[in-house]
């Protein structure tokens, strides 16, 4: 493509042709305020108007995310007229946004308060409307809270949930001055066939969405006496927690994370890391089983509860292609609550059962009715990585400073194949180190198989697994990149033997719980602290050399798929939509109909 050029505020700047003047403006070292724009997922619409300039030529200001540049154009943005229409565009949206950033979940990060700033706005002159709290806030869901009296209308959660999740839930509903963003007929999220990934709540500038809040749950478990407290933290939450606690992006704060839960009061920390071992070894047996016998091919992973909630939904008749393996937050869960009561001499009644997770479906999957194996739910609370952030904030603790802890046994150990399943293509390279070690007796020459690392939508690789042959494998992360593999499944066209399917852009080092504001550079530094965690720290990297998992198979589990393993490390899926209350209804009005109409 050509270049065109153009001038602002007398910077001349080169750029492509079929660039936005706002693109135009950051190649100059320009910063244009905006709001509703979200370069993340592309999206534009210009709705807001914070980001209005002034073109040579054109009689009203523009809005710059939108607007295309042309060869020789001369755009101003610091004129009076601009500075002028941007604060009053900004006092606008605040005129009908609650006023109570002070004890807003968003306050210190929230986008709106930063566009404020940006226009110089101290004042909003405008009365703010009574909203009727009840009938605007929806915590149906276990996950996601939505307020849509914060809600600003920027869209980008819809566009967030239509392309890069596929799930449609949120559109435009009512009119006028009623119009809010929200469900079909305004249905509550758990009516709906919303998969909890909450990408909806990074997407969103303000505090319109945000996750379901168990931090006094856990509190209050914490300061009960009677009770034993257990801990167990995702690989994900490693590579994320210490930037949302001022530290660099990318940091890798194991031990510090450690340190900060004890301090916490947590009785025991353990590390979901240990059954992301345990998964890939009963994943591994499984998919060989299915190889050797003939089963449903290609196996899909089924780690990612929002992955699954979403082919419950959309691709019910597929569902025997998902393993039926637990995730491993949920075969931890079991495990606590069995192996580790019986190992510690406690009642499992007297146990609470934490983990904390990058990702808001955990809320839903630990509420599941198929998650109670141990006769209790398995996973009493689920805590983001916001909110472990929050409590370690509340408690005065001096994250930074911490000196580095350790995991307790006997489910602390783990091996740098748990910690990659943070990653995109972190589960499938795990289970191929384990797979082709077990079938050909040998280590795979490199244990780093970079072809399904990386954030390419969807990405493939066939490795030679000894008398298995070549072994044709498909990674996809974000569910409209599975939504792709799916819809080959149905068309026959899907040559694979095992597929990995993450939910969330990136995998887990970017899901709904983790700091807000994702973009691809963070995932990059994210996903690098995890391969470095792989790479340069564990002793052991590859599942099956795990000594406590070995363990937990020779006093316990007893073997792979064995009855014991079925009966807490594995659980069946269901079809969505026909058990909703309103298709309930609408089933029940039909049902009647036909009755009458027989009657008669």
């Amino acid at each position: 493509m050509a270049n065109v050029n153009v001038t602002i505020d007398n910077i001349k700047v080169s750029v492509e042709e079929g660039s936005t003047i706002l693109d135009a403006a950051k190649a100059a070292g320009i910063k244009i305020p905006t709001l509703c724009a979200w370069p993340e997922i592309d999206h534009r619409p210009g709705a807001c108007r914070v980001c209005v300039v002034e073109v040579d030529g054109q009689r009203n200001l523009v809005a710059s995310c939108v607007f295309p540049v042309n060869e020789g154009m001369v755009v101003k943005t610091t004129t009076e007229r601009v500075r002028k229409a941007r604060k009053l565009n900004v006092e606008l949206l605040l005129s009908n946004h609650p006023t109570e950033c002070n004890v807003c979940v968003r306050n210190g990060n929230c986008d709106l308060q930063v566009v404020a700033e940006a226009v110089g706005l101290r004042e909003v002159r405008f009365t703010y409307p009574q909203y009727v709290a009840t009938d605007y806030i929806d915590d149906s869901s276990p996950s996601v809270v939505r307020d849509a009296r914060k809600c600003i209308k920027c869209y980008r959660c819809v566009t967030v949930c239509d392309q890069v999740q596929t799930a449609s839930v949120l559109s435009p509903t009512f009119r006028g001055d009623d119009v809010r963003i929200g469900p079909a007929f305004n249905l509550p999220l758990l009516e709906t066939n919303c998969t909890n990934c909450g990408q909806c709540i990074l997407a969103c500038p303000v505090g319109a969405l945000y996750e379901k809040d168990d931090t006094e749950h856990v509190w209050a478990a914490l300061n009960d006496p009677t009770k034993h407290v257990v801990v167990q933290e995702a690989p994900a939450i490693r590579a994320a927690l210490g930037e949302d606690l001022g530290m660099p992006i990318g940091s890798l704060v194991t031990g510090k994370m450690l340190t900060a839960l004890r301090r916490l009061g947590f009785d025991k920390v353990f590390d979901t890391n240990f059954t992301a071992d345990l998964t890939i070894i009963e994943e591994g047996n499984e998919l060989l089983q299915r190889v050797k016998t003939g089963g449903k091919l290609p196996m899909i992973t089924s780690c990612s509860p929002g992955w699954i909630k979403f082919c419950e939904h959309f691709y019910p008749d597929l569902l025997d292609h998902l393993s039926t393996c637990k995730s491993p937050q949920q075969m931890m869960g079991a495990l606590i609550k069995t192996y580790y009561a019986q190992q510690a001499g406690i009642d499992p009644k007297d146990i609470v059962s934490v983990s904390i997770m990058p990702c808001t479906a955990k809320k839903f999957e630990c509420q599941r009715d198929e998650m109670r194996d141990s006769g209790y739910q398995d996973v009493d609370y689920v805590l983001t990585t916001r909110e472990l952030s929050r409590m370690i904030r509340q408690a005065g603790i001096d994250f930074a400073s911490l000196p580095d802890g350790d995991y307790d046994n006997p489910l602390g150990e783990y091996t740098g194949a748990g910690t990659i399943f943070g990653a995109t293509g972190g589960v499938m390279e795990a289970a191929l180190r384990t797979v082709y070690a077990v079938v050909t007796g040998t280590n795979l020459e490199s244990l780093d198989i970079t072809p399904v690392r990386g954030l390419e939508g969807v990405k493939e690789a066939a490795v030679e697994v000894g008398p298995l042959g070549k072994v044709k494998v498909a990674v996809a992360h974000g569910l409209s990149n599975a939504r792709k593999l799916m819809d080959r499944i149905r068309e026959g066209t899907a040559d694979y033997a095992f597929i990995e399917v993450m939910c969330c852009p990136g995998g887990c080092i970017s899901g709904g719980g983790q700091p807000i504001a994702p973009s691809n550079e963070k995932r990059i530094q994210r996903s690098a602290a995890l391969y470095k965690d792989d790479n340069a720290v564990q002793k052991f990297r590859q599942s099956h050399e795990n000594p406590s998992v070995k363990r937990i198979y020779e006093v316990f589990l007893k073997e792979p798929l064995g009855h014991k393993s079925h009966e807490l490390l594995h659980t069946h899926y269901c079809k969505r939509g026909t058990d909703l209350p309103h298709v309930k209804g609408a089933e029940l009005e039909v049902n009647e109909e036909h009755a009458t109409k027989a009657a008669h």
